[in-house]
């Protein structure tokens, strides 16, 4: 009887803008659900197995899964070069045993979270809304997730953009200057009733 060999895990780490934050890249989809942002222990116990595991590490902060990578936000207390090789050994054989990594409805879940804060826009407000999240969706997303991270619409009042960002954007140092320099310029520029962005932390 023939045993069907599965290809190999590979991993590989990529740097972010945020160096408290570090990309673990696999040959493996991970999540295709969407994104799988975790800043607390207790919601990653609740959806994420991967995510619970890592937080069990003690130089763990942050997780975010999304794609065929994880990225880890760790406490800046601890060097990358003590804790990246242990890092990637945990994520490569917990892909390898081929565990769960985020649980089925958490996308649901989480839609219903969002939906419960959105707001609803009316008339200009919505039109407008509308055009800042599809420039958002096209032009800055795909340039954030390949730096680890992911930005979300929040919210638009009065000419303020809200936006939240997640993985390791969330409280990385540059991610001020792309906010302003780039995500705030392009909006103004397309969208003449925005005034200005501003970030939350995911």
């Amino acid at each position: 009887m023939e045993t069907a060999t599965k290809s190999p895990v590979l991993i590989y780490t990529e740097q972010t803008p945020n160096p408290e934050s570090l990309k673990f890249v696999t040959n493996r989809m991970l999540y295709s659900g969407g994104t799988a942002d975790f800043r607390e222990e207790e919601l990653a116990v609740e959806w994420s197995p991967l995510a619970a595991s890592l937080f069990e590490l003690p130089f763990v902060k942050g997780v975010y899964i999304t794609n065929n990578f994880v990225t880890v936000t760790k406490e800046f207390n601890y060097a990358w070069e003590d804790i990246m090789l242990n890092l990637k050994q945990f994520v490569k054989t917990y892909v390898e045993d081929g565990k769960e990594i985020v649980k089925d409805g958490f996308e649901a879940a989480k839609a219903e979270i969002e939906k419960e804060e959105a707001v609803s826009y009316e008339g200009e407000d919505a039109e407008i809304v509308g055009q800042i999240k599809e420039l958002i969706d096209t032009y800055v997303k795909p340039a954030v997730e390949m730096d680890g991270g992911n930005i979300e619409f929040k919210a638009f009042n009065q000419g303020t953009v809200t936006v939240v960002l997640q993985g390791s954007c969330s409280g990385c140092p540059s991610s001020t200057v792309t906010l302003k320099s780039g995500i705030e310029g392009m909006l103004k520029r397309m969208v003449p009733q925005v005034k200005e962005v501003v970030a939350e932390m995911g």
